[in-house]
């Protein structure tokens, strides 16, 4: 077993129970902890079998600390923006738009947190090589994209447009769902090129 992630491990579990603590949104909280559970499935495997590279297994565990933070705030009322002027990192008037814009950069994150797992995953079991493996971990991403906002799109049928709209974060944004599947998009286009010139510079040492 890898200490180093066995360590990284439980710092999110601890994280993630502190983030229960007083839950803001305690129902939609749950729900959306369903998306945790199969962020943990891999993680808690390579704990036993140690396979995975760290920049995968630590991508995973990145973009769960995102999802968690958006769980516990549900993806609209995240306060970064409150965050970053109590901290000093800008003023007041930095933020200009009234948007929450958190869903989004966690969908850009979902390229880019999530491409190094699935360039694994691709490379081992379906045993692809170098260039294969990162064009077919580039259409997974868009794929997964996709099926998430349709699933997000059903959300809308079977809840109350109130519940639908917390979970979603559409914000009243009729676009929100072509502009999240493009931030994943620009995500895992800017770490295909990464993986790309780093197999080429490799090829020819």
């Amino acid at each position: 077993m890898n200490k180093t992630k066995l360590i990284l491990f439980l710092a999110f579990a601890a994280f993630t129970a502190v983030t229960f603590i007083h839950p803001v949104y305690p129902h939609e909280q749950f729900l959306q902890h369903a998306g945790t559970i199969l962020l943990l499935i891999p993680l808690f495997a390579d704990l036993v079998k140690d396979r995975m590279p760290m920049s995968a297994f630590v991508g995973i565990l990145l973009f769960a600390v995102l999802h968690v933070i958006g769980a516990r705030y549900i993806y609209s009322y995240v306060p970064y923006k409150e965050w970053g002027v109590s901290l000093g990192i800008v003023d007041a008037s930095f933020f200009q738009d009234p948007r929450n814009h958190y869903d989004r950069f966690v969908h850009f994150c979902f390229g880019v947190f999530l491409f190094p797992y699935i360039r694994y995953a691709c490379k081992r079991w379906l045993n692809l090589k170098a260039l294969p493996a990162i064009f077919m971990s580039w259409l997974i991403i868009q794929t997964g994209s996709m099926v998430y906002e349709l699933f997000e799109w059903l959300l809308t049928i079977v809840m109350s447009p109130e519940q639908a709209d917390n979970y979603n974060g559409q914000q009243g944004d009729i676009w929100d769902a072509q502009k999240d599947m493009v931030l994943a998009m620009m995500g895992s286009t800017l770490l295909a090129v990464y993986y790309f010139v780093k197999d080429m510079f490799q090829r020819e040492e």
